[in-house]
């Protein structure tokens, strides 16, 4: 009898279960009709072959609306080029916090006349009642695989993209150099290498917010050191590093034009390394620059880095280095180091994993595809 009472008690709570889930998933307001759009120029070089919003939802959050975008967009190549990367802006509002968000998806190979699908997940908010078209989903640019460029780049995503396939290009020339010396076996080991950098990397949660004055702990100065890349065309030339326990701030970096170009962009990337010899790949530091030829420029920054190591207490940092990870001249052309720091790159990332689901085979064939 008991154990029927249990069994029967079991099978009531799953029931309850079940019809509570249901019950709070028909409760979820139903996106209005028309509530999303995707709005491609004429002439664009990707057509929309389907679009389904099924899992999106909306809800109302005081006198706005938080709108969850959750889709798979199925484009066509519609031009005789490759393509390698798109980015897409996600639009709600123009000008209030929450209204807009990006997708870039880098690492593409689409053939001419060839679809592909792109997968949008944003939360963003927006104010009003529930009406009308409530996002749009805009094209801002395309990069093709002789790195020519469509869109408008409000995002300045051909900066982003075109940087990413760069450092794709020179890490894969890398591992077929390595391919060539050694064959299979030494391509295996440099992926094993890499998927073991990738698992003693501490994991961390980097917050980025603007600066502010540290209370609870005094800020105390920390050494930067500039990591010098061979031909780089910036030379960072000094920095002030201050931190406090797990905040990290860089308020002011000072770089040197080495070439006759002006540049308009610089991204400083930076490691940090703690009092315990741990090293940390910690980000980088995107700055808007007007650097003449030959000249020189102070960069401030109001943020401040705050950096959380799971399982562990806060990093009392001893030491920051500093590179020239990506420049743009003001012609537009992308300069990126031609050599990997010691940080694992996306494309070295992409092909680690491609090698522990489908074997170094796989890994080979990808290098000879998009040598």
């Amino acid at each position: 009898m008991r154990r029927w009472k249990t069994s029967s008690l079991m099978t009531i709570g799953l029931g309850l279960a079940a019809w509570l889930a249901a019950y709070t998933l028909a409760a979820q307001p139903a996106p209005p009709s028309g509530a999303f759009r995707v709005d491609l120029p004429e002439g664009a070089p990707v057509a929309l072959v389907t679009a389904d919003w099924g899992q999106s939802q909306v809800a109302p959050r005081g006198g706005a609306l938080q709108v969850d975008l959750r889709s798979t967009l199925l484009l066509k190549n519609t031009t005789q080029r490759r393509i390698r990367g798109v980015s897409m802006l996600v639009l709600a509002q123009e000008v209030a916090a929450g209204g807009k968000a990006s997708v870039t998806v880098p690492a593409l190979d689409v053939a001419p006349g060839e679809a592909f699908p792109l997968r949008v997940d944003v939360r963003l908010m927006r104010p009003g009642a529930a009406g009308g078209t409530l996002v749009e989903v805009k094209l801002d640019g395309v990069l093709f695989e002789d790195l020519t460029f469509y869109g408008p780049n409000r995002l300045n995503s051909r900066r982003t993209m075109m940087a990413w396939e760069l450092e794709a290009r020179r890490d894969r020339k890398v591992l077929l150099a390595m391919v060539e010396r050694g064959g299979a076996a030494a391509l295996r080991d440099e992926m094993v290498a890499v998927l073991g950098r990738l698992a003693a990397m501490p994991r961390l949660d980097i917050q980025v917010a603007r600066a502010g004055r540290a209370t609870a702990q005094q800020s105390t100065p920390v050494r930067f050191a500039a990591l010098s890349m061979p031909g780089a065309p910036v030379e960072l030339t000094s920095a002030e590093v201050v931190a406090s326990g797990g905040e990290l701030r860089i308020p002011r970096i000072e770089m040197l034009n080495r070439g006759a170009r002006g540049i308009r962009f610089v991204d400083v990337g930076w490691q940090a390394r703690d009092r315990e010899g741990r090293q940390f790949v910690a980000g980088s530091l995107p700055a808007q620059v007007q650097l003449p030829a030959k000249a020189r420029v102070t960069v401030e920054r109001d943020q401040a880095y705050r950096i959380t190591v799971a399982g562990s207490r806060p990093p009392d940092f001893a030491e920051v280095r500093g590179f020239a990870g990506l420049v743009e001249f003001d012609d537009g052309e992308i300069w990126v180091p031609p050599a990997a720091t010691s940080a694992v790159t996306g494309e070295q990332q992409r092909l680690a994993e491609l090698y522990r689901r489908k074997g170094i085979e796989a890994v080979a064939a990808e290098l000879k595809r998009l040598r």
